[in-house]
């Protein structure tokens, strides 16, 4: 089962994105034979009203029933009834996920409110994806300057919560050396592939994350889905790695 774990639909407010619809992204998907797609929304990055952010979302997704895109809602617990956002993600919408942009929505992962929020999607047995990145920082535009998020609180949080699922989506761009190595202890935390960089980057990243913690990701429509799929092709892989990375990693956090 081929699964793309890193993908949003919306409009990205500061350029056009190729394939930025729901029609153009699904096309790119099943050309390429991806069977189901985690999928955020821009709106829930600059939106207030998050419950509708979700919502539309999993309109979106709902409407091509194709059982492709797998709607990841979005919560920031920094807003008012934050709660029931997440309550409606898990019971109204039967969500699987919810994906967080802490550096967009003011909050650290030290805040107690980010501890809270692990602790009540954990109890509803949510797949969290925490957003490290989501523009280069030489990209963005001189009045949005967004800093990676600083994933340092992590694998002290993550103590306390054992049965706690963490995917950490774009962290290669900010997050290097022992910070890494850090994360890289904690075996609650998996890592996508979109923002690996360099020749051979899988086989490399190895040395330092164990491959069953590894997970595809594309960032489309943010980034060409192509460019994910060339990490697979040009790293060194064996078979059973590669039917990790396409799905197997992906499909084993849902079990």
């Amino acid at each position: 089962m081929f699964i793309d774990t890193n993908t949003y639909i919306g409009q990205w407010p500061f350029r056009s994105l190729p394939t930025n619809t729901v029609d153009g992204l699904l096309a790119t998907l099943s050309h390429y034979g991806v069977e189901q797609a985690w999928t955020g929304s821009f709106d829930g990055l600059f939106h207030k009203d998050v419950a509708g952010a979700n919502a539309r979302l999993v309109e979106n997704c709902a409407v091509h029933d194709n059982g492709i895109l797998l709607p990841f809602g979005t919560v920031n617990p920094t807003l008012p009834r934050w709660e029931e956002d997440l309550r409606r993600c898990a019971e109204d919408h039967g969500m699987k996920g919810i994906r967080l942009h802490s550096n967009y929505h003011g909050y650290t992962l030290d805040d107690a409110v980010f501890k809270a929020l692990l602790e009540q999607a954990t109890e509803r047995n949510l797949l969290i994806q925490l957003v490290v990145t989501m523009e280069d920082e030489r990209m963005m535009h001189p009045l949005m300057r967004v800093p990676h998020v600083d994933v340092a609180p992590l694998p002290s949080l993550l103590e306390s919560l054992p049965s706690a699922r963490l995917v950490l989506l774009n962290a290669f761009r900010g997050v290097r050396g022992k910070a890494l190595d850090s994360l890289a202890a904690a075996k609650q935390i998996y890592f996508d592939i979109a923002w690996l960089e360099g020749i051979a980057g899988i086989r490399r990243i190895v040395g330092q994350i164990p491959m069953e913690r590894l997970v595809f990701g594309s960032y489309a429509p943010f980034f060409y889905f192509e460019s994910s799929l060339l990490k697979l092709k040009e790293s060194p892989l064996t078979d059973e790695e590669l039917a990790a990375l396409q799905g197997g990693n992906a499909k084993a956090l849902f079990i």
